[in-house]
């Protein structure tokens, strides 16, 4: 007999909507299956046990009553810890902001309880969410339930790690290079990276702060799920409009038909990285996928691939060296010093007059490629080009130059504010391969319908127990 922990957010949700399963037999389910896998990878780092049952118990009686019932009405999901949730620390994997209790809600932590979720924990992060690997001096270090030698992704590690196992069927994320869906690649789970203005995406805490114009051009909230349909699930909640937020965008979730047939451009082998055969030939069946459901696909490479990521790289280095890199020295711990060190010791400075340049022709590139997507309106490459790095590469220079080339095809989408959704396709070893679909802004519909054509043929995901 199937357990409630094992079930996707859209099944426990009609389940619980239709009287049988309860909100709390629904919430004892993944606290339990949490304390059973949860001490082998250290996904989630902060559990809500009282909290989430009297939640529970309180969206029962609701029902009971005939009150109206959100798309997750009493299904237990988590958040990440760099995002404000009323009550509690948004600690960053910082052990000087481990008493840092906000008193608001972010507003993707508001939508996901207004739909009637309920938060049974905090998942993992490095410290400052800044790394490819989620280990921090407040939390310790996040293991892949697949591989415990490799990363789990970052930053948003814990995430995909509690989702690959079973904790819960939507886990929160964020990307600004990568980590939603470095995190989905490496855990062979789903990982939605909504475009640029899909969902409200400011602290509360950190707002009046402000951020870099590169931040505020790249970074969003997204969630990581094992099934395509819970993704689309999770975006639509999660979209929910704020207007404090000046980048958010009151358009459509299902956007104008496109022409038929869909053309799609495959990527195997990214420019400029040394791509893994596993990884291209996963692009390669993921376009065997979609051509025999319809899709016309070509192997054409976008304009600028090559150059793409050297912008991000300039932009968001350029600014986290003169924002973040002091604090972090202060307050960091060693090997997320180490790894921000080399990182910006292989960036060699950008310095002022290079930044804004960067800028300007990222400007340009935008335009470029959304003239190529009036043509191929769907792209898929690999999410990383190698397969993923093991634990602790980051912390030299070499280290670091190894793993930005990896990077390079994961880069492209949060450089020019567009949607990416990874799914895994195949398997190597121990791992699953995949890849990440790519489409224009306001064009999530497009990514999610591709990736349940090819999750069909694939198989959605099921549940793992930790690796040993």
């Amino acid at each position: 007999m199937t357990e409630l922990w094992q079930l996707d957010a859209t099944d426990l949700a009609a389940l619980i909507r239709t009287g049988r399963a309860s909100s709390v037999e629904a919430v004892d389910s993944v606290l339990k299956r949490l304390h059973k896998v949860n001490p082998a990878i250290n996904a989630v780092v902060k559990v809500f046990e009282n909290e989430a049952r009297a939640a529970a118990e309180t969206a029962d009686a609701a029902r009971a009553r005939g009150h109206a019932l959100g798309p997750l009405h009493g299904v237990p999901i988590t958040i990440k810890i760099n995002v404000d949730l009323t009550g509690t620390a948004t600690d960053n994997g910082v052990v000087a902001l481990k008493d840092f209790v906000t008193q608001e809600d972010s507003p993707v932590v508001a939508n996901l309880k207004h739909a009637g979720a309920i938060i049974i924990g905090r998942t993992n992060a490095p410290a400052f969410s800044m790394r490819l690997y989620t280990d921090n001096g407040l939390h310790g270090r996040t293991l892949n339930p697949l591989d415990p030698t490799v990363t789990p992704g970052g930053s948003s590690g814990g995430a995909g790690a509690s989702i690959a196992v079973g904790i819960a069927p939507i886990a929160h994320g964020n990307d600004i290079g990568g980590s939603v869906r470095i995190p989905g690649y490496c855990n062979g789970i789903v990982g939605l990276r909504p475009g640029l203005g899909r969902v409200p995406g400011f602290n509360p805490s950190s707002a009046a702060a402000g951020r870099g114009i590169g931040a505020m051009l790249m970074a969003v909230q997204g969630p990581h799920t094992r099934s395509v349909r819970d993704a689309r699930l999770a975006l639509e909640v999660m979209a929910r409009g704020d207007r404090r937020d000046w980048r958010w965008n009151d358009v459509p979730m299902q956007g104008p038909p496109p022409a038929r047939p869909i053309r799609v451009a495959l990527v195997p082998e990214f420019p400029g990285s040394k791509t893994h055969p596993a990884q291209a030939a996963a692009v390669r069946q993921a376009g065997k996928h979609l051509q025999a459901a319809g899709y016309v696909v070509d192997e054409m490479l976008p304009p600028d691939a090559a150059r793409g990521p050297d912008l991000w790289h300039a932009i968001i280095g350029r600014e986290s060296e003169a924002g973040l890199w002091p604090t972090m020295q202060k307050v960091g711990d060693p090997d997320g010093i180490a790894a921000m060190g080399a990182w910006l010791e292989l960036l060699k400075t950008v310095e002022l007059p290079s930044y804004m340049a960067a800028l300007t022709e990222r400007e340009g590139m935008v335009y470029r490629w959304m003239s190529f997507m009036q043509q191929w309106p769907l792209l898929i490459m690999p999410t990383l080009a190698d397969l993923p790095p093991k634990q602790v590469m980051d912390t030299t220079v070499q280290g670091q130059r190894d793993i930005f080339d990896s990077m390079r095809p994961v880069l492209m989408a949060p450089l020019l504010g567009l949607p990416g959704l990874a799914v895994p396709v195949g398997r190597h070893g121990k791992l699953r391969t995949g890849v990440q679909i790519m489409a224009m802004r306001n064009r999530e519909d497009l990514c999610l319908d591709a990736g349940e054509v090819i999750e069909a043929a694939e198989g959605v995901v099921k549940p793992v127990d930790p690796a040993s």
